[in-house]
């Protein structure tokens, strides 16, 4: 065997379709495309999504927007609005709701670590940033991360 006498197997490989070619192709005079109608027009096609003037899907489904549905939000607190408290206290979210601290008291709270903590507290909430957590234990604090 030699490359020159490599063909492909038997009934493998079609010939392809030439279109509007004569009569005897048996692809000659419309060509595949019928009679008449916008299909049959030279660049006669509609663009992807078009449903004939119908309001088209994308369009009759509401905006979703750049918010991804799968984000969890949180109700952001920092440190320094702990130093209201008494030291030595237990803070958790009542407390907070009962302060003023939440803006939203139906999301999960998440300690961030701006401002500085003077006092000593156990701070309970659902999330905390690894600063925040280290700026806590450091001024004598513990933490407790409860389940969202």
């Amino acid at each position: 065997m030699e490359l020159n006498s490599l063909q492909p197997a038997l009934g493998s490989t079609k010939n392809r379709k030439r279109i509007g070619r004569g009569t005897g192709s048996g692809h000659g005079k419309t060509a595949t495309k019928g009679h008449k109608g916008q299909k049959a027009r030279s660049g006669g096609s509609v663009k992807p999504g078009f449903e004939g003037g119908q309001m088209p899907l994308q369009r009759r489904l509401p905006k979703r927007g750049f918010r991804p549905i799968s984000r969890n939000e949180y109700v952001l607190v920092n440190l320094n609005q702990f130093n209201i408290f008494d030291d030595n206290s237990t803070v958790d979210r009542e407390l907070m709701d009962v302060k003023g601290i939440l803006k939203k008291s139906n999301l999960p709270v998440k300690v961030l670590a701006n401002g500085e903590i003077t006092k000593t507290l156990f701070i309970k909430a659902d999330k905390f940033s690894k600063m925040a957590a280290e700026k806590i234990q450091s001024a004598g604090g513990t933490i407790e991360v409860t389940e969202e």
